[in-house]
């Protein structure tokens, strides 16, 4: 069976303390790119040639074991992520070939940073290789991934002038424990390319995340920088999350979500579908 066939055979992956951890600088490189005055559109088409570049930060602390619908946090994170990838792959195809139109690293973290890959893989090899299981772990130490995927980010760059401007998707479920990962956020947020500035966007799976429930996810305006949130910890992860850029957002429009012109990279993961709706966005750069 080829890969256009089976895109997603799946690899379990069980972390253990201590397995697979990866470095972690303590402090951040003085030489990583700074913003410029370049226009920023984020217009840039995804290609074999210059593919998206996605960086997958996931929580698996030891509350995403805990229900939401008839499934575990995690569960509801694997199948939607799944989806994710399954979209790039339906998007990468053409004439029955899979090109690389996406590069992405999974970093999952909890006490430690893991990376699930072994490394930045291009759709094609995650096609064949199938998405990591997840498997709940302890802590909720986000710094040290968002720390992680700033020295990714370092390293990468120089090599992504003309590229699509990268983006950092963060799924977390919880108040961070040990340091403040905001203003490693905001660091990571004026990195750029002549596309435009380093894109973060946060799911946050919570009962509580705004006053009210979401009625009808597809005629959602979004968060919007005056959205009134319930939790300190959703105000933090706002802060930390880009504009929605408009090319993202008409993507999200023919995926039949009407997503605002002011809203931020930011959903509230109180149900199933609004998770599957922040991978979704994450998939949404522009390609040909």
């Amino acid at each position: 069976m080829t890969c256009a066939q089976n895109p997603l055979r799946q690899t379990k992956y069980f972390l253990k303390k201590g397995d697979g951890a990866l470095p972690v600088s303590p402090q951040p490189a003085d030489n990583y790119p700074r913003p410029n005055s370049c226009l920023m559109s984020y217009t840039l088409l995804a290609n074999r040639n210059t593919p998206a570049f996605i960086i997958y930060l996931l929580d698996v602390s030891a509350s995403m074991t805990q229900p939401l619908g008839n499934q575990s946090r995690i569960q509801v994170v694997m199948d939607s992520l799944t989806a994710a990838i399954r979209q790039m792959v339906f998007r990468s195809t053409k004439g029955g070939r899979l090109a690389p139109r996406y590069r992405i690293a999974m970093l999952a973290y909890s006490d430690h940073v893991y990376d699930l890959l072994g490394g930045v893989k291009t759709i094609d090899q995650i096609a064949a290789l199938g998405v990591p299981e997840l498997s709940p772990m302890r802590t909720t130490e986000t710094a040290k991934a968002f720390l992680q995927a700033e020295k990714l980010l370092q390293t990468e760059l120089p090599g992504l002038r003309d590229y699509p401007a990268p983006l950092v998707c963060h799924m977390t479920d919880g108040e961070n424990t040990g340091a403040d990962p905001e203003p490693i956020a905001k660091r990571i947020m004026e990195l750029s390319v002549p596309d435009g500035n380093v894109l973060i966007e946060n799911i946050f799976i919570s009962d509580d995340v705004l006053p009210q429930p979401i009625a009808d996810p597809t005629q959602w305006s979004g968060i919007l920088p005056s959205t009134k949130l319930a939790k300190d910890h959703a105000k933090k992860l706002r802060a930390m999350s880009s504009p929605l850029p408009e090319s993202y957002r008409a993507m999200m429009l023919e995926n039949n979500y009407h997503l605002d012109a002011d809203a931020v990279m930011m959903l509230p993961g109180t149900t199933p579908e609004l998770v599957a709706m922040g991978f979704q966005m994450s998939a949404a750069t522009p390609v040909r």
